[in-house]
């Protein structure tokens, strides 16, 4: 009896802790915990009604992955953004998703090219957000482009290469989180990404690999190019406050 109490113990803290884990990454992928921002264990336990073990568990976690920096006697906070780092991370998820683009285009079949269809179709009906506050529709947007960009490289054939990109694109997405919620303003460069998934779309059914590869490469720069503008905005104005 007591192995079997010891056993639902152990599961349930688990449970918790994975619960924990998902909240806390999904709040910082998608911008409601802001780069910097003080991460409390007892906060988040008040906040999420979880023990503070699985909250700890989750920090350790997300430190591993990058989204969360360990400090010290001072607890967590959400890893800082900062253009060095951006650029590193663009150039090399253009590099990542271009092999996997590649090998995608010969391997896939028609089921996969079926997805990039259907995810196409549902991110072409999908409105950007209205406003900054706007962040449920931001949100909505996020998820059917990721899933759009995922099913361009769904068939490359590496688990490997798939949770690199995995990767890459969590990041990416603190990034342009940056572009998206400012879209209307002039310094993001507002653009008809529609028409550029589109055409990324048509040359991959085609199985034009030098063009889609192209194609993708200069979309993903050209949202690159833009959140690097926002976020030396956003440095300018520090630097201004700070005097």
């Amino acid at each position: 009896m007591k192995c079997a109490a010891a056993m639902d113990t152990l599961t349930e803290n688990r449970s918790q802790a994975e619960r924990a884990y998902q909240r806390l990454r999904g709040e910082i992928l998608h911008g409601d915990l802001m780069p910097g921002e003080r991460l409390r264990a007892n906060d988040l336990q008040d906040r999420f009604q979880l023990g503070l073990t699985p909250i700890r568990e989750a920090l350790m976690r997300l430190s591993t992955e990058g989204l969360v920096a360990a400090e010290t006697h001072r607890g967590s906070r959400v890893t800082e953004t900062s253009l060095g780092a951006f650029t590193d991370l663009m150039a090399t998820r253009r590099e990542i998703e271009r092999l996997c683009l590649t090998k995608a285009i010969a391997l896939g079949d028609a089921a996969w090219e079926a997805e990039i269809v259907a995810a196409m179709h549902m991110l072409s009906r999908t409105p950007l957000p209205a406003s900054q506050d706007d962040r449920a529709a931001a949100t909505l947007w996020e998820d059917r482009h990721r899933r759009f960009h995922a099913a361009l490289v769904a068939a490359c054939g590496s688990d490997w290469l798939l949770r690199f990109w995995g990767t890459l694109a969590d990041h990416s997405e603190r990034y342009r989180k940056i572009r998206l919620l400012h879209h209307r303003e002039a310094p993001a460069e507002v653009r008809d990404v529609n028409s550029e998934h589109a055409a990324i779309m048509e040359a991959v059914l085609a199985r034009e690999v030098e063009r889609a590869c192209a194609l993708l490469d200069a979309h993903l720069h050209a949202t690159q190019t833009s959140v690097v503008r926002l976020l030396q905005i956003g440095l300018d104005t520090s630097e201004e406050k700070s005097r």
